[in-house]
This record gives structure tokens, C-alpha cells and sequence, in this order.
């Protein structure tokens, strides 16, 4: 019942923005969180950010953490991933998974229950 749909990939110039979108349809009214995660060819999955429907509790990856922001419009179930400062580094698919517990952010992929499709992001230099 669940889905989860990413947009606002693209292509972008090293120092750019972009937006990603998460809609997720079909979850609770509450106690979940909403994740990005990224996967670059040859790379590990890596947590982007995560944003709790309880509180608004944000978290952020290292390596994202002063360039990216992650917000979260719970009444549309729309979450998003302002990009900023973007390098070539970013470059991955980028994914949105949601995960129907107790509304805590893990910044790790197992516990999350629903994925989208990915969107792409890429970088040039």
C-alpha cells in the first residue's frame, strides 16, 4: 500500500542546487521517519538525511552536513532534499525510504521498510 516516488534529479554544474521530492503515499499519521540515501556506481549505500514525522528531528550524513537540507511537509507526505554547494562527489542515485516504526531517524538502511524507484543526480566539475 505504501509507495514511494523521488523526483528533481538532474544534471547540475559543480557549486549548483537541486531540489529532490519525496512523496510517499499510503503512510500512518505518525511514528515514521523519512530517509535519503544515496548509491554511486561502485560505492556503498550511504545516509544522506533523515526527517521524523514525530518531532521534525533532522539528521544529517557527514558529508552532507552544512550543504544539504532536509525538510518535510507531513500534511502532503512530501519530503524534500535541498541540494546546495553541490560537487561532483554527490554524483548517485539518490533514494527516499520511508520506515513505518516509532518515528526515530536511523541513519542506516535495514530498518527502513519502503523504497522508491532513485532519482539521478549528477555533478559535472
Amino acid at each position: 500500500e505504501v509507495q514511494v516516488v523521488e523526483s528533481g534529479g538532474g544534471l547540475v554544474q559543480a557549486g549548483g542546487s537541486l531540489r529532490l521530492s519525496c512523496v510517499a503515499s499510503g503512510l500512518p499519521l505518525d511514528d515514521y521517519a523519512i530517509g535519503w540515501f544515496r548509491r554511486a556506481p561502485g560505492k556503498e549505500r550511504e545516509a544522506v538525511s533523515c526527517i521524523s514525522s514525530d518531532d521534525g528531528a533532522v539528521v544529517y550524513g557527514d558529508s552532507v552536513k552544512g550543504r544539504f537540507t532536509i525538510s518535510g511537509d507531513f500534511a502532503k507526505n512530501t519530503v524534500y532534499l535541498q541540494m546546495n554547494s553541490l560537487k561532483p562527489e554527490d554524483t548517485s542515485v539518490y533514494y527516499c525510504a520511508a520506515d513505518l516504526g516509532m518515528g526515530t531517524c536511523y541513519m542506516d538502511a535495514r530498518p527502513y521498510d519502503y523504497w522508491g524507484q532513485g532519482t539521478q543526480v549528477t555533478v559535472s566539475s
